[in-house]
Protein backbone atom coordinates (compact mmCIF):
# COMPACT_ATOMS: atom_id res chain seq x y z
CA UNK A 1 0.00 0.00 0.00
CA UNK A 2 1.43 3.36 -1.02
CA UNK A 3 2.21 5.79 1.75
CA UNK A 4 0.11 8.97 1.84
CA UNK A 5 1.92 12.13 0.75
CA UNK A 6 3.88 13.95 3.44
CA UNK A 7 1.74 16.59 5.13
CA UNK A 8 3.66 19.35 6.86
CA UNK A 9 2.08 21.69 9.40
CA UNK A 10 4.18 24.52 10.79
CA UNK A 11 2.89 26.94 13.45
CA UNK A 12 -0.48 25.12 13.35
CA UNK A 13 -3.28 27.35 14.70
CA UNK A 14 -1.04 30.40 14.93
CA UNK A 15 -2.34 33.81 13.82
CA UNK A 16 -0.50 36.87 12.61
CA UNK A 17 2.74 35.00 11.85
CA UNK A 18 4.97 36.78 9.33
CA UNK A 19 7.92 34.89 7.82
CA UNK A 20 9.13 37.37 5.22
CA UNK A 21 11.83 35.94 2.92
CA UNK A 22 12.71 32.96 5.08
CA UNK A 23 13.47 29.38 4.13
CA UNK A 24 12.18 26.24 5.81
CA UNK A 25 14.00 23.01 4.93
CA UNK A 26 12.20 19.71 5.55
CA UNK A 27 14.86 17.29 6.79
CA UNK A 28 12.75 14.26 7.70
CA UNK A 29 9.19 13.31 8.48
CA UNK A 30 9.11 15.05 11.83
CA UNK A 31 12.16 17.32 11.81
CA UNK A 32 12.35 20.87 10.48
CA UNK A 33 15.15 23.36 10.37
CA UNK A 34 14.31 27.02 10.14
CA UNK A 35 16.83 29.27 8.45
CA UNK A 36 16.65 32.99 7.89
CA UNK A 37 20.22 33.36 6.68
CA UNK A 38 19.52 34.00 3.00
CA UNK A 39 20.97 32.40 -0.06
CA UNK A 40 23.57 29.74 0.76
CA UNK A 41 25.04 29.78 -2.75
CA UNK A 42 25.66 33.52 -2.55
CA UNK A 43 27.44 33.12 0.76
CA UNK A 44 29.59 30.22 -0.38
CA UNK A 45 30.40 31.92 -3.68
CA UNK A 46 31.52 28.68 -5.37
CA UNK A 47 33.55 28.54 -8.59
CA UNK A 48 30.91 27.94 -11.28
CA UNK A 49 33.21 26.31 -13.85
CA UNK A 50 35.15 23.90 -11.64
CA UNK A 51 32.87 20.85 -11.83
CA UNK A 52 32.45 18.15 -14.48
CA UNK A 53 29.31 19.91 -15.75
CA UNK A 54 31.22 23.01 -16.91
CA UNK A 55 31.40 24.02 -20.56
CA UNK A 56 34.69 22.33 -21.45
CA UNK A 57 35.10 24.43 -24.59
CA UNK A 58 35.39 27.60 -22.53
CA UNK A 59 36.77 26.07 -19.31
CA UNK A 60 39.47 23.48 -20.07
CA UNK A 61 40.52 20.78 -19.90
CA UNK A 62 38.36 19.75 -22.84
CA UNK A 63 38.90 16.04 -22.32
CA UNK A 64 36.40 13.21 -22.63
CA UNK A 65 36.74 9.48 -23.15
CA UNK A 66 36.13 8.51 -26.75
CA UNK A 67 33.20 6.03 -26.87
CA UNK A 68 34.36 2.50 -26.21
CA UNK A 69 37.77 3.47 -24.83
CA UNK A 70 39.35 3.31 -21.36
CA UNK A 71 36.95 0.53 -20.37
CA UNK A 72 39.53 -1.43 -18.36
CA UNK A 73 40.59 1.38 -16.05
CA UNK A 74 37.00 2.62 -15.66
CA UNK A 75 35.91 -0.86 -14.57
CA UNK A 76 38.78 -0.99 -12.08
CA UNK A 77 37.81 2.38 -10.57
CA UNK A 78 34.08 1.66 -10.37
CA UNK A 79 34.80 -1.70 -8.73
CA UNK A 80 36.85 0.10 -6.08
CA UNK A 81 34.13 2.73 -5.58
CA UNK A 82 31.38 0.11 -5.32
CA UNK A 83 33.14 -2.12 -2.82
CA UNK A 84 31.45 -2.30 0.58
CA UNK A 85 33.71 -3.55 3.36
CA UNK A 86 32.53 -6.18 5.75
CA UNK A 87 33.67 -6.73 9.29
CA UNK A 88 36.31 -9.43 9.82
CA UNK A 89 34.73 -12.87 9.80
CA UNK A 90 31.69 -11.89 7.74
CA UNK A 91 30.92 -11.92 4.04
CA UNK A 92 32.66 -9.35 1.86
CA UNK A 93 30.66 -7.95 -1.02
CA UNK A 94 30.53 -5.47 -3.84
CA UNK A 95 27.45 -3.57 -5.02
CA UNK A 96 25.58 -5.89 -7.38
CA UNK A 97 27.86 -8.93 -6.78
CA UNK A 98 28.59 -11.44 -4.05
CA UNK A 99 31.85 -13.11 -3.05
CA UNK A 100 31.05 -16.40 -1.36
CA UNK A 101 34.04 -16.64 0.94
CA UNK A 102 36.21 -14.16 2.77
CA UNK A 103 39.81 -15.31 2.89
CA UNK A 104 41.62 -12.20 4.13
CA UNK A 105 40.03 -9.08 5.53
CA UNK A 106 41.49 -6.18 3.53
CA UNK A 107 39.45 -2.99 3.91
CA UNK A 108 39.01 -0.99 0.73
CA UNK A 109 41.12 2.18 0.73
CA UNK A 110 38.97 5.31 0.81
CA UNK A 111 41.26 7.05 -1.69
CA UNK A 112 42.07 6.07 -5.27
CA UNK A 113 44.89 8.07 -6.87
CA UNK A 114 45.15 7.66 -10.65
CA UNK A 115 48.48 8.88 -12.00
CA UNK A 116 50.23 8.96 -15.37
CA UNK A 117 52.27 11.23 -17.60
CA UNK A 118 50.88 14.50 -18.97
CA UNK A 119 48.50 13.96 -21.85
CA UNK A 120 47.70 10.30 -21.15
CA UNK A 121 43.99 10.97 -20.52
CA UNK A 122 43.57 11.34 -16.75
CA UNK A 123 41.05 14.22 -17.05
CA UNK A 124 38.96 12.25 -19.51
CA UNK A 125 38.74 9.37 -17.03
CA UNK A 126 37.79 11.82 -14.24
CA UNK A 127 34.94 13.15 -16.36
CA UNK A 128 33.68 9.64 -17.09
CA UNK A 129 33.80 8.62 -13.42
CA UNK A 130 31.91 11.82 -12.49
CA UNK A 131 29.22 11.07 -15.06
CA UNK A 132 28.83 7.46 -13.93
CA UNK A 133 28.31 8.29 -10.26
CA UNK A 134 26.18 11.35 -10.92
CA UNK A 135 23.81 9.07 -12.80
CA UNK A 136 23.68 6.63 -9.89
CA UNK A 137 23.07 9.46 -7.39
CA UNK A 138 26.33 8.94 -5.50
CA UNK A 139 28.48 11.84 -6.73
CA UNK A 140 28.94 14.34 -3.90
CA UNK A 141 31.18 16.76 -5.79
CA UNK A 142 33.69 17.10 -8.61
CA UNK A 143 36.49 19.62 -8.93
CA UNK A 144 38.81 20.11 -11.91
CA UNK A 145 41.92 22.15 -11.20
CA UNK A 146 43.56 23.91 -14.16
CA UNK A 147 46.82 25.82 -14.23
CA UNK A 148 46.64 29.58 -14.91
CA UNK A 149 42.84 29.55 -14.59
CA UNK A 150 42.34 32.02 -11.74
CA UNK A 151 40.93 30.49 -8.57
CA UNK A 152 40.75 27.07 -10.24
CA UNK A 153 44.52 26.93 -9.94
CA UNK A 154 44.52 27.63 -6.18
CA UNK A 155 42.84 26.34 -3.01
CA UNK A 156 41.14 29.65 -2.19
CA UNK A 157 37.57 28.57 -3.02
CA UNK A 158 38.07 24.82 -3.04
CA UNK A 159 36.24 24.06 0.22
CA UNK A 160 33.36 26.44 -0.54
CA UNK A 161 32.89 24.94 -4.01
CA UNK A 162 32.82 21.39 -2.64
CA UNK A 163 30.37 22.47 0.08
CA UNK A 164 28.04 23.99 -2.49
CA UNK A 165 27.98 20.77 -4.49
CA UNK A 166 27.53 18.74 -1.31
CA UNK A 167 24.47 20.84 -0.48
CA UNK A 168 23.04 20.14 -3.93
CA UNK A 169 23.75 16.41 -3.84
CA UNK A 170 22.57 15.98 -0.22
CA UNK A 171 20.02 18.71 0.66
CA UNK A 172 19.96 17.37 4.21
CA UNK A 173 23.49 18.79 4.60
CA UNK A 174 22.29 22.38 4.04
CA UNK A 175 21.36 23.20 7.66
CA UNK A 176 24.71 21.86 8.92
CA UNK A 177 26.63 23.99 6.44
CA UNK A 178 24.54 27.03 7.35
CA UNK A 179 25.12 26.37 11.05
CA UNK A 180 28.88 26.30 10.44
CA UNK A 181 28.72 29.65 8.62
CA UNK A 182 26.62 31.24 11.35
CA UNK A 183 28.90 29.95 14.09
CA UNK A 184 31.99 31.24 12.28
CA UNK A 185 31.07 34.20 10.01
CA UNK A 186 34.68 34.53 8.84
CA UNK A 187 35.04 30.88 7.87
CA UNK A 188 35.35 31.65 4.16
CA UNK A 189 38.06 34.28 4.56
CA UNK A 190 41.35 33.50 2.86
CA UNK A 191 43.15 33.79 6.20
CA UNK A 192 41.26 30.76 7.55
CA UNK A 193 43.08 27.47 7.09
CA UNK A 194 41.94 25.05 4.40
CA UNK A 195 41.81 22.31 7.04
CA UNK A 196 39.25 24.24 9.10
CA UNK A 197 37.15 25.11 6.04
CA UNK A 198 37.00 21.51 4.81
CA UNK A 199 36.26 20.20 8.29
CA UNK A 200 33.38 22.62 8.96
CA UNK A 201 31.90 22.80 5.44
CA UNK A 202 32.44 19.32 3.99
CA UNK A 203 33.52 16.56 6.35
CA UNK A 204 31.38 17.37 9.41
CA UNK A 205 28.18 18.16 7.45
CA UNK A 206 28.57 14.87 5.56
CA UNK A 207 29.07 12.96 8.80
CA UNK A 208 26.05 14.66 10.36
CA UNK A 209 23.84 13.61 7.47
CA UNK A 210 25.18 10.05 7.56
CA UNK A 211 24.34 9.87 11.25
CA UNK A 212 20.67 10.24 10.32
CA UNK A 213 18.22 8.02 8.48
CA UNK A 214 20.02 8.43 5.16
CA UNK A 215 22.91 6.19 6.26
CA UNK A 216 20.95 2.98 5.60
CA UNK A 217 20.06 4.20 2.11
CA UNK A 218 23.69 5.18 1.47
CA UNK A 219 24.94 1.75 2.43
CA UNK A 220 22.39 0.15 0.11
CA UNK A 221 23.39 2.29 -2.87
CA UNK A 222 27.10 2.23 -2.09
CA UNK A 223 29.54 4.85 -0.78
CA UNK A 224 29.38 8.42 -2.02
CA UNK A 225 32.29 9.74 -4.07
CA UNK A 226 34.17 13.00 -4.61
CA UNK A 227 36.16 13.37 -7.84
CA UNK A 228 39.19 15.68 -7.92
CA UNK A 229 41.14 16.14 -11.14
CA UNK A 230 44.46 17.83 -11.85
CA UNK A 231 45.64 18.34 -8.29
CA UNK A 232 49.12 18.80 -9.78
CA UNK A 233 47.72 21.82 -11.67
CA UNK A 234 47.13 23.60 -8.34
CA UNK A 235 49.76 26.29 -7.79
CA UNK A 236 49.22 26.27 -4.00
CA UNK A 237 51.76 23.60 -3.05
CA UNK A 238 51.23 24.06 0.69
CA UNK A 239 47.46 23.87 0.25
CA UNK A 240 47.76 20.59 -1.66
CA UNK A 241 49.86 19.07 1.10
CA UNK A 242 47.41 20.33 3.73
CA UNK A 243 44.47 18.82 1.85
CA UNK A 244 46.17 15.43 1.49
CA UNK A 245 47.25 15.26 5.13
CA UNK A 246 43.78 16.14 6.39
CA UNK A 247 42.12 13.65 4.03
CA UNK A 248 44.37 10.82 5.23
CA UNK A 249 43.84 11.75 8.89
CA UNK A 250 40.06 11.95 8.44
CA UNK A 251 39.73 8.45 7.01
CA UNK A 252 42.12 7.03 9.60
CA UNK A 253 39.96 8.48 12.38
CA UNK A 254 36.65 7.57 10.66
CA UNK A 255 37.29 4.33 8.76
CA UNK A 256 33.59 3.45 8.44
CA UNK A 257 32.61 6.68 6.67
CA UNK A 258 30.75 5.75 3.43
CA UNK A 259 32.82 8.11 1.31
CA UNK A 260 35.40 7.57 -1.43
CA UNK A 261 37.70 10.21 -2.92
CA UNK A 262 39.01 9.70 -6.46
CA UNK A 263 41.99 11.85 -7.47
CA UNK A 264 43.55 11.99 -10.94
CA UNK A 265 46.91 13.72 -10.89
CA UNK A 266 50.59 13.25 -11.51
CA UNK A 267 52.38 12.24 -8.30
CA UNK A 268 54.88 15.00 -7.72
CA UNK A 269 57.87 14.45 -5.47
CA UNK A 270 56.65 16.61 -2.60
CA UNK A 271 53.55 14.44 -2.11
CA UNK A 272 54.81 11.00 -3.16
CA UNK A 273 55.86 9.90 0.33
CA UNK A 274 52.47 10.94 1.76
CA UNK A 275 50.75 8.36 -0.45
CA UNK A 276 52.78 5.38 0.75
CA UNK A 277 50.02 4.17 3.05
CA UNK A 278 47.36 1.47 3.10
CA UNK A 279 44.74 4.21 2.96
CA UNK A 280 45.54 5.01 -0.69
CA UNK A 281 45.21 2.82 -3.76
CA UNK A 282 47.56 3.99 -6.52
CA UNK A 283 46.51 3.33 -10.10
CA UNK A 284 48.91 3.78 -13.01
CA UNK A 285 47.01 4.83 -16.12
CA UNK A 286 50.05 3.95 -18.22
CA UNK A 287 49.63 0.33 -17.13
CA UNK A 288 46.38 0.19 -19.09
CA UNK A 289 47.78 0.04 -22.63
CA UNK A 290 46.18 2.89 -24.59
CA UNK A 291 47.26 1.75 -28.05
CA UNK A 292 43.97 0.00 -28.88
CA UNK A 293 42.01 2.99 -27.60
CA UNK A 294 44.10 5.42 -29.66
CA UNK A 295 43.66 3.20 -32.70
CA UNK A 296 39.89 3.27 -32.25
CA UNK A 297 39.92 7.07 -31.85
CA UNK A 298 42.00 7.55 -35.03
CA UNK A 299 40.00 5.07 -37.12
CA UNK A 300 36.64 6.61 -36.27
CA UNK A 301 37.97 10.18 -36.59
CA UNK A 302 39.51 9.56 -40.02
CA UNK A 303 36.32 7.85 -41.19
CA UNK A 304 34.23 10.84 -40.10
CA UNK A 305 36.45 13.42 -41.79
CA UNK A 306 36.51 11.34 -45.00
CA UNK A 307 32.73 11.63 -45.26
CA UNK A 308 32.87 15.43 -45.40
CA UNK A 309 36.22 15.95 -47.17
CA UNK A 310 35.90 15.51 -50.93
CA UNK A 311 39.66 15.34 -51.47
CA UNK A 312 39.98 12.37 -49.09
CA UNK A 313 36.92 10.65 -50.57
CA UNK A 314 38.32 10.96 -54.09
CA UNK A 315 41.71 9.67 -52.96
CA UNK A 316 40.13 6.64 -51.27
CA UNK A 317 38.07 5.83 -54.36
CA UNK A 318 41.21 5.86 -56.50
CA UNK A 319 43.81 4.37 -54.10
CA UNK A 320 41.84 2.41 -51.53
CA UNK A 321 41.74 2.75 -47.75
CA UNK A 322 43.47 5.73 -46.14
CA UNK A 323 45.32 5.80 -43.86
CA UNK A 324 46.70 2.38 -44.76
CA UNK A 325 47.17 -0.23 -42.06
CA UNK A 326 50.93 0.37 -42.22
CA UNK A 327 50.48 4.16 -41.88
CA UNK A 328 48.09 3.70 -38.98
CA UNK A 329 50.48 1.38 -37.14
CA UNK A 330 53.36 3.82 -37.61
CA UNK A 331 51.23 6.72 -36.38
CA UNK A 332 50.08 4.82 -33.27
CA UNK A 333 53.65 3.86 -32.39
CA UNK A 334 54.80 7.43 -32.93
CA UNK A 335 52.06 8.81 -30.68
CA UNK A 336 53.30 6.48 -27.93
CA UNK A 337 50.22 6.49 -25.71
CA UNK A 338 49.58 10.24 -25.57
CA UNK A 339 45.96 11.15 -26.24
CA UNK A 340 46.91 14.83 -26.37
CA UNK A 341 49.43 14.10 -29.12
CA UNK A 342 46.94 11.86 -30.95
CA UNK A 343 44.30 14.61 -30.96
CA UNK A 344 46.77 17.34 -31.95
CA UNK A 345 48.34 15.33 -34.77
CA UNK A 346 44.94 14.37 -36.14
CA UNK A 347 43.91 18.04 -36.23
CA UNK A 348 47.15 18.93 -38.02
CA UNK A 349 46.75 16.18 -40.62
CA UNK A 350 43.16 17.04 -41.59
CA UNK A 351 43.23 20.84 -41.27
CA UNK A 352 42.10 22.66 -44.45
CA UNK A 353 44.75 23.57 -47.01
CA UNK A 354 45.73 27.23 -47.36
CA UNK A 355 47.81 29.23 -49.80
CA UNK A 356 50.70 29.14 -47.36
CA UNK A 357 50.24 25.45 -46.51
CA UNK A 358 48.63 23.79 -49.54
CA UNK A 359 49.41 20.22 -48.46
CA UNK A 360 46.65 17.63 -48.51
CA UNK A 361 45.96 15.33 -45.52
CA UNK A 362 47.65 12.48 -47.41
CA UNK A 363 50.81 14.58 -47.73
CA UNK A 364 50.73 15.77 -44.12
CA UNK A 365 50.47 12.33 -42.56
CA UNK A 366 54.08 11.28 -43.46
CA UNK A 367 55.31 14.60 -42.06
CA UNK A 368 53.81 13.84 -38.63
CA UNK A 369 55.87 10.65 -38.45
CA UNK A 370 59.03 12.75 -38.58
CA UNK A 371 57.91 15.15 -35.88
CA UNK A 372 59.47 14.93 -32.44
CA UNK A 373 56.26 14.60 -30.48
CA UNK A 374 54.47 17.78 -29.47
CA UNK A 375 57.68 19.79 -29.85
CA UNK A 376 57.87 18.86 -33.51
CA UNK A 377 54.19 19.55 -34.06
CA UNK A 378 54.50 22.97 -32.42
CA UNK A 379 57.58 23.82 -34.48
CA UNK A 380 55.94 22.76 -37.76
CA UNK A 381 52.71 24.63 -37.06
CA UNK A 382 54.43 27.81 -35.93
CA UNK A 383 56.85 27.78 -38.86
CA UNK A 384 53.98 27.69 -41.35
CA UNK A 385 52.22 30.61 -39.65
CA UNK A 386 54.99 33.18 -39.19
CA UNK A 387 54.04 35.14 -42.33
CA UNK A 388 50.65 36.18 -40.90
CA UNK A 389 50.43 39.83 -39.79
CA UNK A 390 50.82 40.27 -36.00
CA UNK A 391 51.84 36.60 -35.62
CA UNK A 392 54.75 37.24 -33.27
CA UNK A 393 52.89 39.75 -31.11
CA UNK A 394 49.83 37.52 -30.71
CA UNK A 395 51.74 34.29 -29.99
CA UNK A 396 54.22 35.89 -27.60
CA UNK A 397 51.37 37.61 -25.73
CA UNK A 398 49.50 34.32 -25.28
CA UNK A 399 52.69 32.57 -24.13
CA UNK A 400 53.52 35.25 -21.56
CA UNK A 401 50.05 35.76 -20.09
CA UNK A 402 49.70 34.58 -16.51
CA UNK A 403 46.01 33.89 -17.14
CA UNK A 404 44.24 33.39 -20.49
CA UNK A 405 42.56 36.44 -22.02
CA UNK A 406 39.59 36.64 -24.40
CA UNK A 407 40.35 37.51 -28.02
CA UNK A 408 38.90 41.01 -27.69
CA UNK A 409 41.17 41.74 -24.72
CA UNK A 410 44.26 40.51 -26.56
CA UNK A 411 43.30 42.76 -29.46
CA UNK A 412 42.88 45.76 -27.13
CA UNK A 413 46.21 44.99 -25.46
CA UNK A 414 48.02 44.95 -28.82
CA UNK A 415 46.06 47.81 -30.34
CA UNK A 416 44.74 45.73 -33.25
CA UNK A 417 41.35 44.45 -34.40
CA UNK A 418 39.86 41.26 -32.97
CA UNK A 419 39.62 39.72 -36.46
CA UNK A 420 43.41 40.08 -36.81
CA UNK A 421 43.91 38.01 -33.65
CA UNK A 422 41.41 35.41 -34.90
CA UNK A 423 43.26 35.16 -38.22
CA UNK A 424 46.45 34.21 -36.39
CA UNK A 425 44.71 31.72 -34.09
CA UNK A 426 42.93 29.89 -36.89
CA UNK A 427 46.30 28.93 -38.35
CA UNK A 428 47.25 27.44 -34.97
CA UNK A 429 44.19 25.27 -34.32
CA UNK A 430 46.28 22.09 -34.16
CA UNK A 431 48.10 23.35 -31.06
CA UNK A 432 45.79 25.95 -29.50
CA UNK A 433 42.20 25.91 -28.33
CA UNK A 434 40.38 28.64 -30.27
CA UNK A 435 37.26 29.74 -28.35
CA UNK A 436 33.88 29.81 -29.99
CA UNK A 437 33.36 33.53 -29.34
CA UNK A 438 35.66 36.53 -29.11
CA UNK A 439 34.72 37.03 -25.45
CA UNK A 440 36.13 33.65 -24.32
CA UNK A 441 39.74 32.95 -23.39
CA UNK A 442 42.03 30.82 -25.56
CA UNK A 443 44.41 28.14 -24.26
CA UNK A 444 47.56 26.48 -25.51
CA UNK A 445 47.07 22.73 -25.94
Amino acid sequence: MAEPPLHVEIFSGARGVQLGQQTINVIAGNQYVFDGGGDLIARLNPIPDASHTRDRKTSPPDSACFPGTREGVITEITTWANAVDSEPGTEDREIGTTISALVVYTPTPHIYWLHGFAGCGKSAVSLKISDIFEESGRLLASYFFFRNAGDRSTMKRFAATLANQLASALPAAVPFIETALRADPGLLNNCVSLTRQLERLVYKPFQAVMAGNILEEALTKGPFIIVIDGLDECEDRQGVEEFIDQMLDFFEEHPNTPLRIFIASRVEQHIRERLETDGVRLGDLNRHSPHKDIEKFLQVSFQKVAKRDRVIRTYVQARGAWPTRLDMNKLILHINGSFVLASSMFKYIVQPATAEDPLSPMERLPLTLNMNGLDGLYAQTLALSQHIPHFRNVTSTIALLKEPLPIVDIADLLGIEAFEVVRVLLYLQAIIHVPGTDDEADELS
